[in-house]
């Protein structure tokens, strides 16, 4: 089956976002793709809180959202909305990040906030504080496809390898991994990490991918790792998309998920025990 990954340098500004959006989806659909990725926060990349709750909506109001779910009916493709910043109701006032999965008829059919918040110290000067500004979720999903089960995650979910297991376990063969990943992190441990989902649950690793450095209105200026990455279950590395903004298509076959897991059926092999 055709995918496509697109590899975004999203602004703070999501009417533009929205545009760019649709119009790589037009171009992917052009050329025959059924599935298509964006990356996390699709709608705004922003260190600023004010700025954020200038912008972000609540999903039942999400412009962003709408836009893409119309786009996908239109083209009558599968899309996986990596994620958006989402206003929730919440008494604190903190954002979602929610990962969607809307089907060729437009209609969300999952939905997944990311659980795992990035509150790192990556170097002197690079701090992240996620869970600030983001309250986590509390469930693993699922999504049912016509081409497959697809386990949804967000970015720093990648460093937990106990939700991938229990996603995988539950019948995931595909594993998404939508990401605005550190450049400092990206660099050490992106690649590796990803090759190891793959590889340790026979699924197919699909993370589309923020870069570069993000237009903004106000707040610091954010810099994204880019290489967007396609990794087989054999962990075959089947796209690394470099830095530049982009489409990459790729062919998803679900027979080598098949053949990854008789050759080393790890998944069956998960045995409870004591200790330490």
């Amino acid at each position: 089956m055709k995918t496509a990954l697109l590899q975004l340098c999203s602004s703070d500004d999501p009417a533009e976002n929205l545009a760019t959006v649709r119009d790589m989806m037009a171009e992917a659909a052009g050329q025959g793709t059924r599935f298509i990725l964006t990356p996390e926060v699709t709608n705004c990349v922003s260190t600023s809180t004010t700025r954020q709750r200038e912008v972000l909506q609540h999903e039942e109001d999400d412009q962003t959202l709408a836009g893409l779910q119309d786009q996908a009916a239109a083209l009558g493709v599968w899309l996986l909305i990596g994620s958006l910043g989402i206003k929730t109701h919440d008494a604190d006032g903190r954002f979602a990040n929610r990962s969607f999965m809307i089907d060729p008829q437009g209609q969300i059919v999952a939905r997944y906030d990311k659980i795992h918040m990035f509150d790192v110290q990556v170097s002197d000067a690079e701090t992240f504080r996620e869970s600030k500004n983001y309250r986590p979720g509390d469930r693993a999903v699922l999504a049912q496809t016509d081409f497959g089960a697809v386990g949804m995650t967000i970015c720093y979910d990648i460093r937990f390898p106990h939700l991938y297991t229990a996603l995988a376990q539950a019948g995931a063969r595909i594993l998404t991994v939508p990401a605005a990943f550190s450049p400092v992190t990206g660099a050490a441990h992106w690649q590796s990490l990803l090759r190891a989902r793959a590889i340790e649950n026979g699924c197919w690793v699909l993370a589309p991918a923020q870069t570069g450095t993000h237009p903004k209105t106000r707040g610091k200026t954010r810099h994204t790792y880019g290489h967007s990455m396609v990794v087989a279950p054999w962990g075959e590395v089947v796209i690394d998309a470099g830095n530049d903004p982009g489409i990459h298509f790729f062919d998803l076959d679900d027979s080598s998920v098949t053949e990854a897991r008789r050759r080393v059926p790890s998944l069956t092999h998960v045995r409870p025990f004591d200790g330490p």
